[in-house]
């Protein structure tokens, strides 16, 4: 039945391609096909992945793999970092349990693991197969050539990075138009990585957290194809012919050479996502500490937070964090 929700998914749709019109460099040419396209895909996305019982099944079953994978992965930590991996058998008495989770022991690895998988299922063809899928859907529906089509398909799965990687012997043949589809779509999507490291973090407070991130990936590359493309149009004349060739593609050797440089390629995501952590909590406090020379708000001290959760009006802790974040 439609309701008031609906009514803002609408209204959110409307107002999100009127404001990327606003920003387009030619506004004559707003892409009213792909559009149509678009917005026509990811409902049936959407239908396919809640409708159909086995893509429903498949989804559900997603958080049991991760489980599994952070299980797994917490063996190997355990055996690199003994108890330091958060192990129940401690050296000595534990007060708080919950303080053996931690960041770097308990999710930065398994993206090393997300990272070396990928990498050996891209080595069997099964990555390759599901990611040419979606690449020629994409290209059916929306338009796209093969080249950019297959990177968006790659980037859902993969990341950001491993997207136009993926193609990168045909990247000098992109016109302007689509090098720029590409970095929205990779900004829109969330890697294999990425989506574990969220689901493992997540996984006590949101149920089955992977179905919901990997599903929100794989609905959001048609808006980001869509919304790149309102704003740097499309220029046929200069785009240079291309005929996609998958032999272009990675490659690895065996299995073994897929298992470890996929590992390398994990261990530079890992050290990206630590580094970035350090500073942007540190510029935090840093932005906190200054505030905290202002005068308290309500009350409390001002302060800057990464999160509103404490000052939601259903917040039983409302009023005591009521100017905290400012």
């Amino acid at each position: 039945m439609f309701g008031p929700e609906n009514a803002q998914s609408l209204a959110g749709i409307a107002v999100v391609l009127l404001a990327c019109w606003a920003l387009s460099e030619d506004r004559k040419r707003f892409p009213w096909k792909l559009a149509i396209g678009a917005i026509v895909l990811q409902g049936l996305l959407v239908l396919a992945l809640f409708g159909l019982p086995w893509l429903r099944a498949a989804l559900q079953g997603v958080g049991t793999v991760v489980d599994g994978l952070a299980n797994s992965t917490q063996a190997g930590v355990a055996f690199v970092f003994g108890f330091l991996a958060g192990t129940p058998s401690q050296p000595y008495e534990l007060v708080n349990p919950s303080n053996l989770f931690v960041f770097a022991f308990r999710v930065l690895p398994v993206i090393l693991v997300v990272c070396a998988l990928a990498a050996l299922l891209w080595h069997w063809r099964i990555l390759k197969w599901v990611t040419q899928g979606f690449g020629f859907l994409f290209e059916r529906t929306m338009g796209l050539r093969g080249a950019p089509a297959l990177a968006t398909a790659t980037t859902i799965f993969m990341g950001q990075v491993e997207g136009p990687i993926f193609i990168r012997s045909y990247l000098p043949s992109l016109s302007r138009s689509e090098l720029f589809m590409l970095i929205a779509v990779g900004m829109a999507c969330v890697s294999g990585s990425t989506m574990v490291a969220y689901a493992t973090i997540l996984r006590d407070v949101l149920p089955n957290a992977a179905a919901h991130v990997l599903t929100a990936s794989i609905v959001s590359a048609p808006a980001g194809v869509l919304l790149a493309r309102i704003i740097v149009p499309r220029n046929p004349a200069a785009e240079q012919p291309q005929d996609l060739d998958p032999a272009q593609a990675k490659r690895y050797e065996s299995s073994i050479d897929a298992l470890i440089k996929g590992t390398g390629d994990g261990l530079q995501i890992v050290l990206n996502v630590a580094a970035t952590l350090i500073v942007f909590v540190a510029l935090v406090a840093m932005v906190n500490g200054m505030m905290g020379l202002f005068p308290d708000v309500f009350g409390a001290p001002c302060r800057w937070s990464a999160s509103w959760a404490c000052c939601s009006p259903r917040s039983p802790g409302r009023s005591a964090c009521r100017g905290r974040t400012r």
